[in-house]
């Protein structure tokens, strides 16, 4: 069972519990189905114990975490920022970060494209290398991985948040500009045996963010993915009185 924290409309924003569970919610996400966009904050159970981490949509946010809810709406709340941008400030992801002992890399990007048909217009190679940095990054976070090499790069999928397909490329840097990157994100579409594809890119990596967007993949919101840390508790606490 989920909580939603919606904007106040004269008091406190405490809203009843809905049904919607991440998996529902990223299904309807690459619908185009969006939670309302009215400022609110959505908190849901981790969809497995190895992934947490806050969605950001356009005026609504989901939290996914095992952590209780009322700690979740404190902190946000104390956090002292626009509500619009409370679950991505950065000291309400330093505190959920510290009190679940989890870390996490950057925000990303978060991008989906849907399923296409047809075989991919780059030739692929199925390799099982677990030593390849990009594999052993995939096998850490996703499930299921496959792992294909083409000329000049490496396309990877595997099953990640709520069982979603997820894609990460890499191109060698020799052959660069030359749209492989957008060829193998695209061949990722028609190796999901009809699913939406989904795509985490730095927001500050420009370049692969165009391939993706040439390759038909939406921008749908921002991500933070918390992974399990060396440490369960926190060490220092984010504001004096904790």
């Amino acid at each position: 069972m989920s909580a939603s924290l919606d904007p106040p409309s004269g008091g406190d924003s405490r809203s009843a519990a809905v049904a919607d569970s991440l998996e529902d919610i990223l299904d309807a996400a690459a619908c185009g189905v969006f939670p309302p966009a009215n400022g609110g904050t959505t908190i849901v159970p981790q969809p497995s114990p190895r992934d947490a981490g806050v969605l950001a949509f356009t005026a609504h946010s989901v939290v996914f975490t095992d952590e209780d809810p009322d700690w979740v709406r404190g902190t946000l709340a104390r956090t002292g920022c626009d509500a619009l941008a409370a679950t991505m400030n950065a000291r309400f992801l330093t505190a959920l970060m510290d009190r679940t002992g989890r870390v996490s890399d950057t925000v990303d990007v978060l991008l989906t494209g849907a399923a296409l048909r047809g075989e991919p217009s780059i030739a692929l190679t199925e390799i099982d290398d677990p030593g390849h940095p990009r594999v052993a990054s995939a096998r850490r976070r996703r499930d299921g991985v496959r792992v294909w090499a083409a000329d000049g790069g490496v396309l990877v999928l595997g099953r990640g948040v709520a069982g979603r397909w997820e894609v990460a490329v890499e191109v060698h840097e020799e052959v660069r500009h030359r749209g492989i990157g957008r060829r193998l994100v695209t061949a990722a579409r028609q190796l999901a045996g009809g699913a939406p594809v989904w795509a985490q890119v730095a927001a500050g990596n420009a370049r692969s963010l165009r391939a993706f967007q040439a390759a038909g993949y939406r921008p749908v919101g921002s991500e933070v993915l918390l992974v399990p840390g060396a440490g369960r508790h926190r060490k220092m606490p984010v504001w004096p009185s904790e």
